[in-house]
């Protein structure tokens, strides 16, 4: 008996006692999982999926695929090249049985992939998560759980005590309806402005009042780096 399955985009003709990798999946090694997308099974084509068929597996482990080198260079104008590697995170599993009708009521765990939203980890992961500012959805969920933090600023030197801090003066829209044109600042440009807008600042009296504290904040918030000193320095002469 043999089947067609559909995981992570893919499709896989599987039989009993086949070892699949595919796209990672939201289970521990030694679970039993189900995978309920079955597009044929024997002589029975779906319509698409056929009705209570399944497939049965067991995952052996959390793996990486081969790293793959991807390489670009721009010849013209820029005259720049980068190079980055990637390893796919995947799964390896065994199928263990085929269900041509019943899948519905088996009781199996069904196979999602690692990438839905709301999903928190498998043991493999150790249960760490990115230390990073809540922006997305489910970043957010994390934090209000609890489950992750929101990023903070890193300690500098360069700020008194070697803390950061988080100006006061940071608005949720800007006074009167209007924003100053932060992009008169040197290397602001419209989506530097956006994105220091999302932050809360949108006028120049702002940007000079912070300390350095609050600088090295800011930096780190808006990925300013040492430009930022400067650019308090243009605003208090705005």
């Amino acid at each position: 008996m043999f089947a067609v399955l559909k995981t992570g985009g893919k499709q896989y003709r599987v039989q009993q006692g086949d070892v699949l990798r595919v796209e990672k999946l939201a289970a521990d090694a030694g679970e039993k999982i189900q995978f309920n997308d079955v597009l044929m099974v024997n002589s029975t084509i779906g319509t698409p999926f056929v009705d209570g068929a399944g497939v049965q597996a067991e995952v052996i482990e959390q793996i990486k695929g081969e790293k793959v080198i991807h390489f670009v260079k721009r010849r013209r104008k820029h005259g720049s090249k980068r190079t980055k590697g990637h390893r796919q995170q995947l799964t390896l599993l065994r199928v263990t049985d085929i269900l041509e009708t019943g899948a519905a009521d088996s009781g199996v765990k069904e196979a999602i992939g690692a990438g839905i939203a709301g999903w928190t980890g498998v043991k493999a992961d150790k249960g760490d998560y990115a230390k990073n500012r809540s922006g997305t959805a489910e970043m957010k969920k994390r934090v209000a759980t609890g489950e992750a933090k929101e990023k903070v600023a890193a300690k500098t030197a360069a700020a008194e005590g070697g803390e950061t801090s988080k100006p006061g003066n940071l608005l949720t829209e800007p006074r009167d309806g209007q924003g100053d044109k932060l992009t008169d600042l040197n290397g602001v440009g419209p989506a530097m402005q956006t994105k220091m807008n999302e932050a809360g600042v949108y006028h120049f009296d702002q940007i000079a009042a912070w300390n350095e504290a609050e600088m090295a904040y800011m930096a780190d918030q808006l990925g300013a780096g040492g430009k930022l000193a400067g650019w308090v320095d243009e605003a208090k002469s705005k």
